[in-house]
């Protein structure tokens, strides 16, 4: 039983390829159409997702910079050394002389005529302090209590580009949903009517088989085979958009990653979107052509 009915679905997942196979203009150019429609919302996936990951690295690991008054003494160093080794907040930290500071000024390029002419060290001693608190509202609270220290001329946390990212990933999250929604009605609408022409086309050869006993999901089941591989081979071309564009943005990011000296590849879908990618874009295509057919079928009957 389960033999003979594998044998069907062969016979009609192949009979179904050979019928694209046979039209090679119409069915490439439905499924490049599809392909390009898959790619936009895909894009920008990625693209929240590559951005998504540049936030979690900078909000996984905050940091602050603390800035000690100029006249500080080597006594209140140490004992801002002990009060920071004390305060579980605190994951590490690390103390920058001003010497040193100075020193990598001057390597900076554009700035040594500017700190040869310096008549005293104007920077003052500083901490880079690495946190456990990785949320706004704790981290502002931890930078008013340090800045209360007596030591501490001034405490600096920029956290609000990470605040402005999240928040402009929220909105693109919700604009890939949206296209995705918008551009999933026209790619089941485009297969829609390919299927609605194909029903006409194959009106008289649908008349006979019903007239000779064939059953509606015997006659529907090449159409919803047709509907999902077309989808299945329009993820497959986004998949391939994708890939491509990918490639060629990171090799155009190479120059701008060496000017700001900088790690920045984009990365591709994983393994499991990409999946996700393919079985959702058969499905579509599938769906496409069972609400064809269930719109169209039963209107053809044997004269």
């Amino acid at each position: 039983m389960i033999r003979a009915w594998l044998t069907q679905h062969g016979f009609v997942f192949f009979l179904t390829l050979k019928r694209l196979i046979s039209t090679p203009v119409s069915s490439m150019l439905s499924v490049i159409v599809m392909g390009i429609a898959l790619s936009l919302p895909t894009g920008l996936y990625v693209l929240m997702e590559n951005l998504s990951s540049i936030s979690g690295q900078a909000a996984s690991s905050p940091q602050m910079s603390l800035f000690l008054k100029l006249d500080i003494k080597k006594a209140e160093i140490e004992r801002i050394k002990q009060r920071m080794e004390a305060d579980p907040q605190i994951v590490s930290f690390q103390f920058i002389p001003k010497d040193t500071a100075l020193h990598q000024l001057q390597q900076s390029n554009g700035l040594t005529d500017i700190t040869a002419s310096l008549v005293r060290n104007p920077l003052p001693d500083a901490f880079i302090v690495h946190t456990l608190e990785n949320t706004s509202g704790n981290l502002e609270k931890l930078r008013v209590e340090i800045q209360n220290w007596p030591e501490i001329e001034h405490v600096q946390f920029d956290s609000v580009w990470i605040e402005r990212l999240n928040a402009l990933l929220k909105l693109g999250r919700f604009v890939v949903l949206m296209l995705t929604i918008l551009l999933s009605i026209a790619i089941i609408a485009i297969m829609f009517n390919t299927i609605r022409l194909q029903i006409l086309t194959k009106r008289d050869e649908i008349e006979i088989s019903k007239l000779i006993g064939a059953t509606d999901s015997f006659i529907r089941r090449p159409f919803l085979y047709f509907g999902a591989i077309q989808g299945l081979a329009g993820g497959a071309t986004a998949w391939l958009i994708m890939t491509l564009a990918i490639r060629a943005m990171n090799e155009e990011l190479v120059t701008l990653a060496q000017l700001y000296d900088f790690d920045l590849q984009l990365q591709h879908l994983s393994p499991s979107d990409s999946i996700s990618l393919l079985l959702f874009s058969a499905w579509l295509g599938w769906l496409g052509a069972r609400i064809s057919v269930a719109s169209h079928l039963w209107q053809i009957e044997p004269r």
